[in-house]
């Protein structure tokens, strides 16, 4: 399978479920040949986990979904060793973080020691449970979701739980157009009962690599430095991006020149992915945020200061 089939194949296949977000599924897919991971941030009833089970539907991957509360444990996220009376002995009981996509409903209603739980496994790809180690399946998908604008029974997600998301993403709402083919699409039966998986595991590790291999020329390697350094460098930033945000803006514009069919990335794909990349990395200072203007502006802005390289 090469990656236009790949893409057409999960695109058409999501697309029987969610309408009208063909951008956000190829952000989605993105993140997949990444071997990264997503937080999906938006308002109730956009269609956030409905997107996330579709793309896992997709896949003919094991799925596993946490409702986070504030009551949830770390061990009910990795784990836990309880004795066997059968056995008389200590036997590990894997939790939901050992499945290959792992859908983290409303993550930040969970308290900081259970957010945590999840660190070593998104950036590792395994598992540290009362000293021993343990490996995750490949690929390894954790799509997280968030409400932006509920604060009460909250706990904000840290900055190093957010650099370990290679992508913040957000749905918007549906066009009229969109929204009534969504009341006839759901009028009779929910589609997503019928998804079928249309790729394998083995054949999305065997892109994740393919990816890897996609040319990133001098120029466009020094354009994604330059933004990122001016994140650092930029008055309105408390805290810039940091160099595993660099990397991620590189490995993105690899998987996202390989989907759209090209050998080598562009300034353009640079562009395209810098605010979905790079702005849940940014801190902006108190005066800033008073004066109205947030993370994404000043991502915009830097995107469009920082002069791009001509590529023939």
């Amino acid at each position: 399978m090469n990656f236009a089939q790949f893409s057409q194949l999960v695109r058409q296949n999501v697309a029987q479920v969610i309408i009208g977000k063909d951008a956000v599924v190829e952000l989605l897919l993105v993140a997949l040949l990444c071997d990264g991971h997503v937080l999906l941030e938006d308002v109730p009833g956009i269609g956030k986990t409905t997107l996330a089970k579709a793309l896992a539907r997709s896949i003919d991957c094991t799925f596993a979904r946490i409702q986070f509360t504030p009551d949830l444990l770390p061990g009910d996220v990795t784990g836990i060793n309880y004795f066997n009376q059968k056995q008389q002995e200590f036997e590990f009981r894997r939790g939901p973080v050992f499945s290959q996509v792992l859908l983290s409903d409303e993550i930040n209603r969970a308290t900081p020691r259970t957010q945590s739980s999840l660190l070593e496994a998104m950036q590792e790809k395994q598992s540290t449970i009362d000293g021993v180690t343990y490996e995750l399946p490949r690929p390894f998908l954790v799509i997280a979701t968030q409400n932006p604008i509920e604060l009460e029974g909250t706990f904000p997600l840290p900055e190093a739980q957010l650099d370990r998301f290679l992508l913040q993403v957000k749905l918007g709402y549906p066009t009229l157009e969109e929204e009534d083919e969504i009341l006839l699409r759901y009028e009779r039966q929910d589609p997503l009962q019928n998804l079928q998986a249309v790729v394998s595991a083995s054949q999305i590790v065997e892109l994740q690599q393919q990816a890897r291999t996609i040319h990133v020329s001098d120029d466009v390697r020094h354009y994604i430095l330059q933004i990122v350094r001016s994140t650092r460098e930029h008055e309105a930033a408390e805290l810039g991006v940091s160099p595993r945000g660099s990397l991620a803006l590189y490995r993105a514009g690899q998987a996202l020149a390989a989907l759209r069919g090209r050998e080598f990335v562009t300034p353009s794909d640079v562009q395209l992915l810098a605010p979905a990349v790079l702005t849940h990395r940014i801190q902006i200072s108190p005066q800033t945020r008073l004066r109205g203007r947030t993370p994404a502006q000043i991502v915009a802005e830097i995107a469009e200061n920082v002069p791009a390289p001509v590529v023939s």
